[in-house]
C-alpha cells in the first residue's frame, strides 16, 4: 500500500529525528569498548553486503530485515546481551540509526558508528564473510 505523500514525509521526518537521538560514537572508540568487554559490535547490513564488502573484524552479524521480521535472530542476540552496549554501524549510518532507535525506546544502551566506511577511513581491521 502506497502511503499518501504527506503521511510518508511525517513517517520520515519522524524517523530521521528519533535516529538523530542516539548517540553517535567514533569507529575508534567504539573498536575499544568492544575490546574492553563492554560493549558489542554489530553489523546491521544484509548478507549480500557482508560478503560483498566483508565487516567489521569484532562485528556480530544481525541484518536490520531480520530485526524488521521476525526477529528470530534478533530476540535470542538480546536476550543473551543484556547489561551491554550495543554499538550498530551499516553502509553509511541511516539503517543503524533506524535500528538503534527501536533498540533505545526498549530501554537499551545504544549508539550508532555511521558505516562501514568510517571503520575502514580509521585503520581498523576487517573480516572476509564467506556465501
Amino acid at each position: 500500500m502506497k502511503l499518501p505523500a504527506f503521511l510518508s514525509t511525517m513517517l520520515s521526518t519522524t524517523t530521521l529525528a528519533f535516529a538523530s537521538s542516539v548517540p553517535k560514537i567514533s569507529p575508534t572508540d567504539a573498536a575499544r569498548l568492544v575490546a574492553a568487554g563492554k560493549a558489542i559490535l554489530v553489523d546491521v547490513r544484509e548478507p549480500g553486503e557482508w560478503v560483498n564488502t566483508g565487516v567489521a573484524a569484532p562485528a556480530v552479524l544481525l541484518a536490520k530485515s531480520d530485526f524488521d521480521g521476525t526477529q528470530a535472530v534478533w530476540k535470542p542476540f538480546l536476550a543473551k546481551t543484556s547489561g551491554k552496549q550495543l554499538i550498530l554501524y551499516c553502509r553509511s549510518g541511516h539503517r543503524a540509526g533506524i535500528v538503534a532507535s527501536a533498540l533505545a525506546a526498549q530501554g537499551l544502551d545504544v549508539a550508532n558508528a555511521g558505516g562501514l566506511s568510517d571503520w575502514l577511513a580509521a585503520g581498523l581491521p576487517l573480516r572476509t564473510v564467506k556465501p
